[in-house]
């Protein structure tokens, strides 16, 4: 654990910054890719009856068309494993493929998905499905950007386990973001649980995106 805290605080001691834009919703994956050549390093807490309650993640765009992530859970110990591969990823129509919450070490299966979106300047609509064990679950989601700075958004998935989620998020610089959310559960007491994740981009190689920044901001 001390050597994986090591390679982070070496990347963010090293690594030179560059630009990023809004990205990502507060529970469901989303069809748009990370940058090829784009590293986000997050922190993430959460109450237990989420997730693990704190975590650690690596996420990396490897080209255009595909990416990876790695979570690093604590409690219990856990390394989680999820890809996306874009097959349709010009905007305003997105289409997505990949797995998410693999873990080889709590014996946990890979959950295969497909997602369908249709982004615009400043909304973002999402629809999709994921197989989670021994069933098929539904995922929507609506965001809007206002700017490069802020995004309001709400996402679902169903199944009593999960949750509806209302958050935003704050682009802090154009590098560093946050984004907190409410999960309101969508079990018979509807309990409310508390979210929140802080993610930097570094730009390792390709371009920076800074075109998509300056649309953003007209």
């Amino acid at each position: 654990m001390r050597r994986f805290f090591l390679t982070i605080a070496v990347m963010m001691a090293l690594l030179s910054s560059a630009r990023a834009t809004t990205k990502g919703l507060s529970q469901i994956v989303t069809p748009e890719l990370q940058n090829a050549g784009d590293l986000s390093l997050s922190f993430q807490a959460q109450s237990e009856r989420i997730a693990n309650p704190y975590e650690l993640q690596a996420e990396m765009g490897l080209t255009s068309w595909a990416e990876f992530a790695i979570f690093r859970g604590f409690k219990p110990d856990d390394w989680i494993f999820s890809t996306e591969f874009g097959l349709l990823t010009k905007e305003p129509y997105l289409l997505s493929v990949g797995f998410l919450n693999w873990s080889p070490h709590l014996d946990v299966d890979p959950q295969p998905y497909i997602e369908a979106g249709y982004y615009t300047e400043h909304q973002k609509f999402i629809v999709g499905a994921i197989h989670a064990g021994y069933k098929n679950e539904a995922i929507l989601g609506y965001a809007y950007d206002f700017n490069r700075t802020w995004r309001v958004q709400i996402d679902w998935l169903s199944g009593a386990e999960n949750s509806l989620t209302i958050g935003f998020t704050c682009n802090i610089s154009r590098d560093f973001q946050m984004n907190p959310a409410l999960y309101i559960n969508n079990g018979p007491g509807h309990d409310l649980f508390g979210y929140v994740v802080f993610s930097y981009t570094f730009h390792l190689w390709g371009k920076t995106g800074g075109k998509e920044l300056e649309k953003s901001e007209k």
